[in-house]
């Protein structure tokens, strides 16, 4: 049995006894000025299928008849392999919970941004283990369900010396840190909007810029104005920072049209879309990511991504990870909610959940397993990926691989052979 966190694939190994293997495979655009962010793909499934790993990447991919000899062998008996899940957007540095806000909504309460104030509170009283281990904690449970790359936002300090140190967290346990210092303005600032957006786009962004990976801002009525949305992009751009933007999730609005216009590598909600809106993304360089989790736990609409996706917009998958309008950590859940309430099929599913999450961090060495890809992917108690949606809140996952490192194990543990 391998044991997590200790015990890398070696030097040379072969993962064999693959039921299904869902490789997925990119596909880059047509128009070559897209490439580099936006490959598109295909969910390609092999049967009876191996693979073998080398120095933490794919080395080769094919019918397990024809396997290689290599130092180590990992036999997953019929069990199916994805690729690991990429979550592209969610809030893990803060502190405490909001299930009474939770509980209003579900008898009857509309959801608004407001109550990210609660939990700004909770997260500056709140030292740095509290919040290091909470971060820790949401990832390794994130790990248990098949997730190997996890993009962290900040957004629940508000003052520049909470949001330098967790962007500092961010970057220090998460794979892609993101800077949102323009989550909502915080209570001091009440009736200042235009203050604290010069705070947001000056002292706060040169004090994290260095420790992120991407500028966020929340661009929707009740936190930023397409003209203070705008002042923060252009800093960010200003100091060679991409930018995604929280676009069009409680009503209509410029955020999809201003991610579009800045190149963002993702407009992230995409709840209430315009004709023109989905254009602009299908043409773009920029990711539409769904969070059907929000959606379930606000009881909002939820997005059309057979709309997005029948348009040609690439599309993600996330969980939005957060406190207060969508506490969930499981991207099989996401995957379950999008083929049921999204009209998305299963193979549309999981490949929103990997390679278009991969496409909306600008990766291409995750969200796959072909060839040179990183050897990131979940063991499934399943015979087939069409189990994560066949099987909603059931823990399929055996064991999730990252880097060829075993990070995560399931009730049905991973089994290593010599």
């Amino acid at each position: 049995m391998l044991c997590t966190g200790e015990t890398r694939v070696s030097d040379t190994a072969v993962v064999t006894g693959i039921g299904e293997l869902a490789t997925g495979r990119p596909q880059p655009v047509e128009n070559s000025s897209l490439e580099a962010r936006r490959p598109r793909g295909a969910l390609s499934v092999l049967r009876d299928a191996a693979f073998v790993v080398q120095d933490g990447h794919v080395a080769w991919v094919g019918p397990a008849a024809r396997a290689p000899a290599a130092d180590t062998l990992i036999d997953l008996g019929g069990r199916a392999v994805v690729p690991g899940f990429v979550d592209s957007h969610a809030h893990l540095v803060f502190a405490g919970e909001r299930a009474a806000e939770f509980e209003a909504r579900m008898t009857g309460s509309p959801y608004t941004a407001g109550g990210i104030r609660t939990t700004v509170a909770a997260t500056r009283a709140a030292d740095d283990q509290r919040l290091r281990a909470n971060v820790r904690s949401l990832v390794a449970e994130m790990a248990r369900q098949g997730t190997t790359t996890v993009e962290c936002k900040t957004g629940y300090g508000l003052t520049v010396e909470d949001e330098v140190r967790a962007i500092r967290i961010a970057r220090e346990e998460c794979d892609v840190a993101t800077f949102l210092g323009a989550h909502v303005v915080p209570t001091e600032f009440s009736g200042r909007g235009d203050e604290y957006v010069d705070l947001v786009r000056g002292p706060m962004l040169e004090a994290c810029a260095p420790h992120a990976d991407y500028v966020d801002v929340f661009c929707e009525r009740g936190a930023f104005s397409e003209a203070q949305s705008r002042l923060i992009l252009d800093a960010a751009v200003s100091r060679g920072l991409p930018v995604r933007l929280h676009a069009n999730q409680l009503g209509r609005g410029p955020g999809v049209q201003l991610a579009v216009e800045y190149g963002a590598a993702s407009a992230d909600h995409c709840t209430y879309l315009t004709d023109d809106d989905v254009a602009a993304l299908a043409r773009s360089s920029t990711v539409a990511t769904l969070l059907p989790g929000v959606e379930f736990s606000t009881r909002s609409p939820y997005p059309d991504a057979r709309r997005l996706i029948d348009a040609g917009a690439v599309v993600a998958l996330a969980t939005d990870c957060n406190p207060g309008s969508c506490y969930t950590s499981s991207m099989p859940f996401c995957i379950a909610l999008a083929v049921r309430e999204m009209r998305m099929s299963p193979a549309e599913a999981l490949l929103a959940a990997t390679l278009g999450g991969a496409s909306a961090l600008g990766r291409t060495d995750v969200g796959h397993l072909t060839v040179g890809a990183r050897a990131d992917f979940a063991v499934l108690d399943a015979p087939s990926y069409l189990h994560l949606s066949y099987r909603p809140g059931v823990p399929l996952v055996a064991g999730t691989f990252k880097r060829g490192l075993l990070v995560a194990e399931g009730k049905a543990q991973v089994k290593l052979g010599e």
